[in-house]
């Protein structure tokens, strides 16, 4: 029997031991997609319990936690810090086979050097533990990147945001590289509330009166200036309910204008959609003009228990996958985008791991790129397909279709300061899945082959496709 996450975690092969303690271990991370503050970086944000820098704002562990029955007080409610640790401790033997159960774990190990198991009746030991540890300047968020071995972080912000702290990074010289990513969700939501307000903060971010389409368009391209001032290389976009319709300018202008004046209150859905897909062909462009990576992600459900997201808002663990693939949608609008030169380099990840497959297929129909870089690729296992097998099917899947060597390999998509170790279960997981190919004779046991496999996945890849 094996120990529990010894040194070979994961690796049931002897290829892949090789593959990953030579050539995937120690490559640097570029992390091309999370949810950081940027304010917490250039103010190196300090901890002072676990709890703090583990479950405040972490909607996974959240999910995990309401799923073992704990109550709404430990979780986003009123209990003390350390309260909401103990009821995470006293869950976590209940979570086998949950991510949240190697990632904790990992992070206890290679952050705190501790290697006790959570529950309850560590729960003592590991706060003290933790605690000692996060007094030492060491453990701040910037020295927190930086012995993570990170490269790059493309944080998600606002167009309206002013960027004033990546900015202070880029002045003051910050080793890692933090770069904005540009996520215009809220500009396009027009049939909701409060729209005519962001309206008003985007324009006056961007030095722009907004009244109509032509000037929201430049309130976006001054925007960008400012985005890619400071490094952006990607844009990110979430489809929740895409449905492509005709792009017409004079359509959309109207639209856009009666938005305004009612603050969303005379926009239906049909009308939304096609102000959204008007606006796709406008960002398309704008993006292909930049170099930028356009990012769709797609399949969520949100906020389907009305009197939670009432009590607590969105983005806090109860959002859904959704099962109406939009695969058909999409490829409505990248062949769009394509006939009308504004197709940029895109990835398309879906929450739904059903669609897997016709995601991957639907990407090869669009991936003739240059240079040897395909220009719409997969991305991988996405929030609810984070797991070991979600990563394992997804990258099986990927090879069946299209070409596992262009692979751009793992992201975070987190709030927190440790959750660098996802990326070493990715590689520890993507490298035993080399070895069984090898060790079954299904590959080639190919040194120089299957080191470029690896490199390339774990992190050239990606720093070749965003030009990083």
């Amino acid at each position: 029997m094996r120990a529990f996450m010894d040194r070979d975690f994961l690796l049931s092969s002897e290829t892949a031991r090789r593959l990953f303690h030579q050539y995937a271990k120690d490559q640097p991370i570029i992390d091309y997609h999370c949810h950081l503050s940027p304010e917490q970086i250039a103010k190196d944000q300090r901890y002072s319990n676990i709890t703090e820098v583990w479950l405040y704002g972490d909607h996974y562990k959240w999910r995990a936690m309401r799923s073992c029955g704990i109550s709404e007080k430990y979780i986003t409610g009123d209990a003390s810090d350390f309260e909401k640790f103990r009821a995470y401790c006293a869950c976590m033997p209940k979570l086998i086979g949950n991510p949240l159960y190697h990632w904790s774990h990992l992070e206890l190990r290679r952050y705190f050097d501790c290697e006790l198991i959570l529950n309850e009746q560590n729960c003592d030991e590991i706060w003290r533990i933790t605690a000692e540890k996060l007094s030492q300047p060491a453990m701040s968020a910037r020295n927190l990147i930086v012995r993570s071995g990170v490269e790059v972080i493309g944080t998600t912000d606002d167009p309206s945001d002013s960027l004033a702290y990546h900015a202070q990074l880029k002045e003051e010289g910050f080793a890692v590289k933090v770069v904005p990513t540009f996520r215009p969700d809220k500009g396009l939501a027009l049939h909701k509330k409060g729209i005519r307000d962001y309206i008003r903060a985007l324009g006056e971010a961007n030095g722009v009166e907004i009244t109509d389409l032509s000037s929201l368009y430049k309130a976006y391209q001054n925007a960008l200036d400012r985005f890619c001032a400071l490094g952006c290389r990607a844009a990110d976009h979430g489809l929740d309910t895409f449905r492509f319709v005709m792009p017409n300018e004079y359509h959309a202008n109207e639209i856009f204008t009666r938005a305004l004046q009612s603050d969303g209150k005379d926009v239906g859905e049909e009308e939304t959609a096609l102000f959204v897909s008007q606006m796709l062909r406008f960002f398309g462009k704008e993006y292909v003009r930049r170099g930028m990576v356009m990012q769709l992600h797609f399949g969520v459900l949100r906020n389907p228990n009305d009197q939670m997201f009432r009590a607590i808002g969105p983005d806090t663990g109860y959002d859904i996958i959704r099962g109406t693939p939009l695969t058909a949608e999409l490829a409505r609008l990248l062949n769009y985008l394509d006939h009308y030169d504004g197709l940029p380099r895109t990835i398309l990840y879906s929450l739904n791991g059903a669609e897997n497959g016709a995601v991957a297929s639907l990407c090869g129909a669009f991936a003739g790129g240059e240079d040897g870089v395909p220009r719409v690729v997969q991305g991988s296992a996405w929030w609810f397909q984070d797991h070991l097998d979600g990563m394992r099917a997804q990258m099986r899947s990927l090879a069946s279709l299209a070409s596992m060597g262009d692979f751009l390999g793992m992201l975070t998509d987190s709030r927190s300061f440790l959750s660098y170790p996802r990326h070493e279960y990715f590689r520890r997981i993507f490298c035993d899945l080399l070895g069984q190919w090898v060790e079954r004779g299904e590959y080639p046991n190919d040194e120089q082959a299957l080191r470029a496999l690896v490199e390339g996945v774990s992190y050239k890849n990606a720093k070749r496709y965003f030009n990083f």
